[in-house]
């Protein structure tokens, strides 16, 4: 199926929210109405984000504040992912870096973050970071404990310019540890999508991703199978799409020029 961006035969859309729905404390300019568009259109609409510095209770806050009717079952974050992964691995003590946010979710799945005799680092985007943190987790990978990551994104988008994510944290460590991650969630692994996939019975071919990164967001939707549109309003730009070998099935400004 060629993609437009009127989205003619898509069922479900996939949406990263940073530097795509909205950018900082602001929606980007036309997202509302694109939601609303969706919403006519009986398109159905999950929220995905990398940012595992909000448990998912935080993001339906942070969405409803803008004006985004969302609900708990919309938002699927790589704190999902990684649960996920731990819970594959039987995991279930851990030494977090990472927000409160993201600790509630661990527990909630029955993963300890700060017990004695942890079975992994896991590192998320910690917009609460402290030299105490740091100072523990690069001792106990200096032990041996290996490094899990929530996501791999380098930047979080800011009206003000790129702020440090977990791939920036990732190259402290190994930079002060020389260790490096023996597993990487989110955002571009599949299981982001194709679980949603399964349990709701939708068919690939008819769902798209909508992101600004091409380094997550379209290799994720190359690897799921979905079809990936690429904004132009959070962190790529036109000449990283001419230099990437992931080719964006359309490519526009803004959400605001879709579904229109």
């Amino acid at each position: 199926m060629d993609l437009n961006s009127d989205l003619d035969d898509i069922e479900a859309v996939f949406l990263d929210l940073d530097g795509t729905i909205y950018l900082g404390g602001s929606l980007i300019d036309g997202a509302q109405e694109f939601l609303n568009r969706l919403k006519l259109r009986r398109i159905k609409r999950y929220f995905l984000s990398n940012n595992s510095s909000r448990s998912v209770e935080e993001y339906v806050e942070k969405l409803r504040g803008l004006g985004v009717d969302a609900i708990p079952e919309e938002v699927l974050l790589s704190t999902h992912d990684l649960i996920r992964w731990l819970a594959s691995k039987e995991i279930q003590n851990v030494y977090l870096v990472g927000t409160k946010g993201m600790a509630s979710m661990l527990e909630a799945a029955g993963i300890s973050c700060n017990g004695d005799y942890p079975e992994a680092v896991v590192l998320g985007y910690d917009t609460e970071i402290t030299y105490d943190k740091l100072t523990t987790a690069s001792e106990l990978l200096h032990s041996g404990i290996p490094l899990i990551a929530s996501h791999p994104d380098i930047v979080c988008p800011s009206p003000k310019g790129g702020l440090p994510d977990v791939g920036a944290y990732l190259a402290l460590f190994e930079s002060t540890t020389g260790v490096k991650p023996l597993h990487v969630c989110g955002k571009p692994n599949a299981t982001m999508i194709t679980g949603v996939l399964e349990d709701c019975g939708l068919r690939a071919s008819k769902c798209a991703m909508i992101g600004d990164r091409i380094y997550t967001d379209m290799a994720m939707a190359e690897a799921s199978g979905v079809h990936g549109i690429l904004v132009l309003s959070g962190e790529a730009t036109s000449e990283d799409v001419d230099s990437s070998k992931i080719k964006p099935g359309l490519v526009v400004s803004s959400v605001a020029a879709l579904c229109i």
